[in-house]
């Protein structure tokens, strides 16, 4: 492991382990020379590196913060970063796939999901629920809010095919990461009626928040997937 590796699984387990919590500064850079022996550009990979997998958050002429997360993100994360995230569309490209919007309002979002999106309960969210299929199988609904504001001009011709396909090359933004929680769950009868599944068939449920480069989380998201055809991967920290 290079020294900015293990620099970086450090303050990975730190904030694992709750010496940095949700908003905490961490030390900065010449404190952090100092600690490990090493240079700014060392320490300046281990940050971008932290920064990559959506655990921190650089603040202009401030320093490296950590990124607000609930008790529950904190101890259950699991990471997705660069190539390992994508979404419906990118990850089953060159296949057939096909949408069908179940939903799509304007509405305030909870007091849940405000806190998640770090928004006002008065501002207005993008809400949500699309079937995707693939190959002609209808695989997973997601139930979707995002702030109308951080994301403009999505319309139903956008949700029909890739809602990050619109904020990478419409808007450009750079999507970051995303913090996920894999569970499993029972279905609801509107879900075993759309994805054709018996009511005791298993689906997977993938909690997810994700976030644009400079930290702002720009989706909540649940997503049920049906088990027999879903597989996920992710960086787990210990």
């Amino acid at each position: 492991m290079l020294k900015y590796e293990q620099i970086a699984e450090d303050l990975r387990q730190e904030i694992r382990q709750g010496k940095y919590t949700s908003g905490d500064q961490l030390p900065l850079e010449k404190d952090m020379c100092e600690k490990y022996k090493v240079s700014r550009v060392t320490i300046k990979r281990a940050m971008d590196e932290l920064v990559k997998q959506g655990l921190v958050t650089k603040r202009r002429g401030s320093g490296t913060f950590v990124k607000t997360l609930d008790d529950n993100y904190a101890k259950q994360l699991s990471i997705s970063t660069g190539n390992q995230f994508s979404g419906f569309a990118e990850t089953y490209k060159g296949r057939h796939i096909s949408t069908k919007v179940l939903r799509f309002e304007i509405v305030h979002p909870s007091e849940e999901v405000a806190k998640k999106l770090q928004m006002s309960t008065q501002d207005f969210v993008y809400d949500i629920i699309r079937l995707r299929i693939l190959d002609d199988v209808p695989m997973v609904i997601e139930y979707t809010m995002m702030p109308i504001q951080l994301v403009p001009g999505i319309r139903n011709e956008i949700l029909e095919h890739s809602i990050y396909h619109h904020i990478e090359k419409t808007l450009k933004l750079n999507i970051q990461s995303a913090h996920r929680i894999v569970r499993a769950v029972r279905s609801t009868e509107m879900e075993q009626e759309q994805m054709q599944l018996a009511p005791n068939d298993p689906i997977l449920e993938v909690e997810q928040v994700a976030f644009f480069s400079d930290g702002h989380p720009f989706e909540y998201s649940i997503s049920h997937h049906r088990a027999d055809k879903s597989e996920f991967s992710a960086i787990s920290i210990r």
